[in-house]
């Protein structure tokens, strides 16, 4: 006669089974995460391609483009370098879209169009990165804008230019303020190697002091994709607590 499992044997065996499950889910969980962040700096180092090009053309000058200031005037604005139109409704992020953001047609195939009234925006999916978080507090204040899923969403790219460093916007690194509200060509930067100029969102998740909320690589730890001057790319370099403007991987400052 043929032996049946008895009750016991199998709630052994999913015992077991549940055991191994929740040993390889965080491998698998973690394994996942490094292959979206891949992804991430992959789309990166195309961007560094396209700042390559747009070198060409304006020497030494990063991707800038003037936008609307809420108490009047224009002025450059570092989130409207490259993506599409975003939800925040300052600053030109929401009226500026694909068509106008300056890098755009150097890193696409092709030219984005201005969508007709009443149709939605341009996706750029080269400038949404997979591990986009977004932040629990971005520092607007109005409840629907004070924190975000994504980035990409909110602003119309998910990747941002070292314009100023973590002391606030008062204090210019790679793209200088004229007192018309201008840009301008770079200046000098001591070492290209160290010094970065377009990278993910949570590299200022400690701008002027706070703390955004920015995790999208760990558990806890706040980490960040970044390109430097020098055009070479690092993946998940860790972000210090506090207005920390150089470290030993990179640097904000020129």
């Amino acid at each position: 006669m043929r032996r049946a499992f008895t009750l016991i044997e199998l709630l052994v065996v999913i015992a077991i089974v549940a055991v191994l499950i929740g040993i390889l889910l965080p491998t698998l969980g973690q394994a996942r995460l490094s292959a979206r962040s891949l992804v991430c700096l992959s789309k990166l180092k195309t961007i560094g391609a396209g700042v390559s090009l747009y070198f060409n053309d304006f020497r030494d000058t990063l991707p800038q483009i003037k936008g609307p200031l809420p108490g009047g005037g224009s002025a450059v604005i570092g989130s409207l370098f490259a993506g599409t139109s975003g939800e925040l409704p300052f600053y030109g992020i929401s009226t500026i879209g694909a068509d106008k953001r300056p890098l755009n047609r150097y890193v696409l195939s092709y030219e984005p169009k201005e969508p007709q009234a009443g149709q939605p925006r341009v996706e750029l999916d080269a400038f949404r990165s997979p591990v986009d978080r977004g932040a629990r507090n971005t520092g607007v204040p109005i409840p629907q804008f004070a924190s975000t899923d994504s980035y990409y969403d909110l602003v119309g790219s998910s990747y941002t230019l070292n314009d100023h460093d973590l002391r606030g916007d008062d204090f210019p690194t790679l793209v200088p303020r004229q007192p018309d509200g201008g840009g301008g060509m770079m200046p000098y930067v001591r070492n290209t190697a160290r010094t970065w100029m377009i990278g993910t969102h949570p590299i200022y998740n400690h701008d002027q002091g706070g703390d955004r909320g920015s995790i999208w690589y760990h558990r806890s730890a706040v980490e960040a994709n970044l390109l430097f001057v020098d055009l070479h790319a690092t993946m998940r370099l860790r972000v210090p607590k506090g207005i920390v403007n150089e470290t030993s991987e990179y640097s904000f400052l020129p």
